[in-house]
């Protein structure tokens, strides 16, 4: 992978990465601004299941910034766009589509594949 390559996926993490963090901040003010006491049972049950989703998705997406960490972590150490159990090149495409992706698509296939047997077993 090309230095201009590089630049221009860290620039895509890194964008993404900024995105996360700033629709996190709006969803914490959104929770604390929402602190309001619903007399209405059914109401109530409603903003804690709505809260409860929202904050599921947060967590899922602070996963996602230590997956976009790592993924940098891989430009500076050179490793980006390989994967990571063949040592083959990660297509571009595959990158553009997934830019924190670990695995070349055939690698993957295969690992879903042996999850897959284990989940029936």
């Amino acid at each position: 992978m090309n230095d201009r390559q590089k630049d221009y996926f860290r620039a895509k993490l890194l964008a993404w990465k900024d995105e996360i963090l700033r629709e996190s901040k709006l969803t914490l003010q959104a929770l604390q601004e929402e602190n309001v006491n619903h007399p209405d049972l059914a109401d109530r049950a409603s903003s804690e299941t709505d809260r409860a989703i929202e904050l599921r998705a947060r967590d899922r997406q602070r996963k996602l910034i230590s997956k976009i960490d790592a993924a940098l972590q891989r430009i500076e150490d050179n490793t980006y766009g390989y994967c990571e159990e063949t040592g083959e090149p990660i297509s571009l495409k595959r990158l553009e589509a997934r830019p924190i992706a670990t695995l070349s698509v055939e690698a993957q296939e295969r690992h879903e594949k042996r999850e897959k047997v284990y989940r029936d077993e």
